[in-house]
């Protein structure tokens, strides 16, 4: 890895750490700033054509990164795209999708933090002896209607568990829930791929910073803020008023154009 390579990538580390601390006049534009350094590394450990150099400079962290983007990034625009109501429901499903994203790799970036400590842990274990027969000892005497009802009452929707720490549209929270069982192994296979932690950090940050940045890009797509072109002769003739009861001179035919 040279020297330059280092000095862009923890630029963009500390710009993440900024996201993650910035207020909500201050988010467009770190976002803006993240978009230009990821673009540009993107650029340097991709181009310039197959890598034949025997010390490569692109992390294994960014190419898993990069093969697991491939898998999941057409299932969540296809689903996010298809959330046209409101505006509501495409925030409810980036948030969701998000913080689904960070509590699945949470577990696995603990235990690769425990890994590395030699801290001896002790458990300890009571047993009654005496209770568990009494369970035994106890005759159901429920239909089997009455229990099935019971259980149906029991289970609850793992959509409501999915959405537990995240507040929004419901409509949104549900369907973020179907995308994430689609792309979730994917996500957790492909981060417990990698033993280095610059390479888990690396995986990791930049997963939730293109997460960001995707749905950014796809809520521009369908925004279609682009504006109508024009030129200065419309705009002339448009905000031309002509007196009322008088013939304009030359008639219509003056402004229409043959085709």
């Amino acid at each position: 890895m040279n020297q330059e390579e280092k000095i862009l990538r923890e630029n963009i580390r500390q710009i993440i750490r900024l996201v993650k601390q910035k207020n909500n006049t201050q988010e467009e534009q770190l976002r803006q700033v993240v978009r230009e350094f990821i673009d540009i590394e993107m650029r340097t450990l991709t181009e310039g054509g197959p890598d034949v150099d025997p010390t490569p400079n692109k992390s294994t962290g960014i190419n898993v990164l990069e093969e697991l983007l491939k898998k999941i990034i057409p299932i969540i625009e296809t689903d996010y795209k298809s959330l046209t109501t409101n505006t509501s429901q495409r925030e409810s499903y980036r948030s969701h999708i998000i913080n689904a994203v960070v509590n699945s790799l949470t577990p696995a970036k603990i235990n690769n933090a425990a890994d590395g400590e030699d801290d001896d842990l002790e458990e300890e274990i009571s047993i009654n002896v005496g209770d568990d027969t009494v369970d035994d000892k106890f005759i159901d005497i429920r239909t089997d209607a009455e229990k099935s009802a019971d259980d149906e009452e029991a289970e609850e929707d793992p959509r409501d568990a999915f959405g537990a720490d995240v507040e929004g549209d419901e409509t949104g929270r549900n369907v973020a829930y179907q995308s994430f069982k689609k792309i979730e192994t994917s996500i957790i296979d492909s981060y417990e791929l990698l033993g280095d932690p610059e390479d888990q950090e690396l995986f990791y940050d930049y997963l939730i910073a293109n997460l960001k940045l995707y749905f950014d890009k796809f809520e521009e797509e369908l925004a279609g803020s682009l504006d109508e072109p024009t030129n200065q002769a419309y705009d002339d003739a448009a905000n031309q008023t002509p007196d009322i009861g008088t013939e304009p001179t030359g008639g219509d035919d003056e402004l229409q154009l043959e085709l």
